[in-house]
């Protein structure tokens, strides 16, 4: 298995891309489409194809910082789901040694139960900080979101300097 950076909208996989991406997130937790292609270059930002030899399984999309690695949003195909690729995915950010970071909706239903059990089984610890994620989408409000890191819990500077990299840099240039 391999991630496959995209780096402009011109590449072949984009458009089976962003149609996962529409299929996996509510409205108002996707970026809009200016938004997402603006950014596809940034030399921070990583959008990448999750592919098994020549297969597209799902995506990974996330911030690189000296810190941390910050996962704005991480799907698997729906017929693929079950079998491990997430979960493998994960290991081996792991095995990177660095500090992820990513968030899940408040765990009171049965899919964003599941969600977190799953995280947690890879290795994800939730974090106590009150978090309300900014909106992708003028005139919608923020939503509460989990915060989980791996391998370990972060301390209150370091979810201070997450939240601050989130507002200055990741929702910068979200709006067209």
């Amino acid at each position: 298995m391999k991630l496959e950076r995209i780096t402009d909208m011109e590449h072949e996989w984009y458009q089976k891309a962003t149609a996962l991406y529409q299929i996996s997130f509510p409205v108002h937790e996707q970026r809009e489409k200016a938004s997402q292609e603006k950014i596809l270059g940034w030399n921070d930002y990583h959008f990448y194809l999750i592919l098994e030899e020549n297969t597209f399984v799902g995506l990974l999309l996330g911030w690189e910082t000296e810190r941390f690695l910050y996962i704005e949003h991480f799907c698997i195909q729906p017929e693929l789901r079950g079998r491990r690729y997430g979960q493998r995915v994960l290991e081996e950010l792991r095995e990177a040694g660095r500090q992820v970071i990513l968030e899940i909706d408040p765990p009171v239903g049965d899919v964003s139960i599941r969600r977190k059990q799953f995280y947690s089984r890879c290795g994800f610890v939730e974090n106590p900080y009150h978090h309300v994620h900014p909106p992708y989408h003028r005139g919608n409000q923020g939503h509460e979101l989990v915060v989980l890191s791996s391998p370990a819990a972060i301390s209150g500077e370091e979810y201070q300097r997450f939240r601050d990299y989130l507002e200055r840099r990741v929702m910068a240039d979200v709006y067209d």
